[in-house]
Parts: C-alpha cells; sequence; structure tokens
C-alpha cells in the first residue's frame, strides 16, 4: 500500500512538472473584451433566448433577466451615444454605478469603442472622486442618478470632463441612437480598465489593465467551478473559439467597482 502511494506521488509529481515546464500563455495580437463578453454571444443563433444578466436591483420587483442579444444592442446605442460626445479610442470614461444591468451596458459600451473604463465606487466622497477624474483625465462620467448633481458640481475643477451622464438621460437618449456599431478591433495590449489604488499609504495611484488580463482572470473562475464545461480561449481571428459552455449563473455581491 504504501509503495503504491509513492508510485502516485512521484507520478502527480512527474506530471505537474511536465504540464510546469510545457505551460505558456495563448495571447492573440488582437483581443477586445467586450467582444469575448458579449458580442460573440450576441451573434450567435440562440442570443435572443441566452440569459446574459439576472437584475435583481429592485427589491420591490420581479427579477429582469436580459438576453445577450439586447444586452449588445443597448450597448450598441450607448456606444453610438457617447461618440455623439466626443468619445474616441483611448479616452477615460469613468463609471459610477451600482450592480445592475445598465453597469454592464456601461463597460460593454466603453470597451467595444476601445476607450478606457474607470470604474469609481459609489461610496466615493467629493475628493476621491474628484482626485480620480482629474488624474485620468476622464473626458466622461457614466453614474448612477443619485450621484449624478455631485459629479456635476465637480465639473469646473475637473477641465477634461466634458460630461456626466445619468441612467435616466442615457434611456431617454438610447432610442434615438442606432442598434449597430462597428465593435474596435483593439489591439490585446491596449489599456481596457484604468483602476485605482486605495490611497492609504499617499495618493491614489492609477493602474492602466489591458484587454488581454481577461485571459489570465478567467482561468481563476474556470478552475474554482471545476471547468463547468468551458472549453477555454484559443487562439484564433480574435483569440477566441465559440464552443460550449454550459449555462452557469454567477451571484456577484460586490460592488462592481
Amino acid at each position: 500500500m504504501i509503495r503504491k502511494q509513492r508510485e502516485f506521488v512521484s507520478q502527480d509529481r512527474d506530471n505537474y512538472a511536465r504540464l510546469h515546464s510545457s505551460f505558456q500563455w495563448h495571447v492573440p495580437t488582437r483581443f477586445n473584451m467586450a467582444r469575448v463578453c458579449c458580442a460573440r454571444w450576441a451573434a450567435m443563433p440562440n442570443a435572443a433566448e441566452n440569459i446574459a444578466i439576472y437584475d435583481y436591483s429592485s427589491p420591490s420587483t420581479a427579477p429582469k433577466s436580459t438576453s445577450y442579444a439586447v444586452l449588445q444592442q443597448q450597448a450598441n446605442r450607448l456606444s453610438n451615444l457617447l461618440t455623439l460626445h466626443g468619445v474616441k479610442r483611448g479616452d477615460r470614461v469613468a463609471i459610477v454605478m451600482p450592480q445592475r444591468f445598465e453597469t454592464a451596458q456601461a463597460y460593454m459600451a466603453v470597451l467595444q469603442m476601445g476607450a478606457v473604463a474607470m470604474p469609481l465606487s459609489m461610496l466615493f466622497g467629493p475628493e476621491a472622486l474628484e482626485f480620480r477624474l482629474i488624474d485620468s483625465e476622464a473626458v466622461l462620467a457614466i453614474c448612477d442618478d443619485s450621484v449624478a448633481d455631485n459629479l456635476r458640481g465637480l465639473q469646473p475643477n475637473c477641465p477634461k470632463l466634458r460630461a456626466v451622464l445619468s441612467i435616466t438621460e442615457i434611456g431617454a437618449a438610447n432610442p434615438a441612437q442606432g442598434e449597430y456599431f462597428d465593435l474596435i478591433d483593439t489591439l490585446a495590449d491596449e489599456a481596457a480598465v484604468l483602476i485605482y489604488t486605495s490611497g492609504t499609504t499617499g495618493p491614489p495611484k492609477g493602474a492602466l489593465i489591458p484587454h488581454r488580463a481577461l485571459i489570465g482572470n478567467l482561468t481563476g473562475f474556470v478552475c474554482s467551478q471545476n471547468w463547468f464545461g468551458f472549453d477555454g480561449l484559443a487562439s484564433g481571428s480574435h483569440g477566441v473559439q465559440s464552443g460550449a459552455v454550459s449555462n452557469a449563473v454567477f451571484w456577484s455581491p460586490a460592488d462592481w467597482a
């Protein structure tokens, strides 16, 4: 029995060494988070029935389910609206929103434009918001209605911040926007997200996260869920394959910022 256990340990060690020595990341030259997370699913035949988000943001109403097709359509409308406001590739766009459908819409809209999404917590006070808006040179902020007035109050001190769009304003403007948008074919190394440190040991410091970071981050979710039928991000024209993924519902208890 002991001899067999030693054999298994030896085999596991050899297998690990072989895997470790042969492992390498397959990062395509061009990669876009919004394409991988939404656009490719919205292009599939069953996109209208394939649920992307269950929204429990309103405690007084039943949860609302939204398909990938609708999420992509609404993201396209918002991308077109942001384009009208002068947002272009590489621009920083602040997102100050809680967990709700419009938050996912905002991220997909910004990322597919090749712009940089900057998540900001709903709990930030005026000083914390102002520092990050100035330091990042954010050109526009997408926000919850409850913080819109506070952000507009900071605009005179933020020379680059041209506009603040609340959820209500976006909802009113979206029907007039086209539901088609040509996703920017970004490089994998292009900046996608700008996050800031807490500032507990000095002024907050910005860290640019490239689109390719999703490939490395995704493994944490895949492995922790025993692979859940996922066939991986394989090399291809855009670094993905439209393989089968079993239905898996994830609940995010943390602020998306």
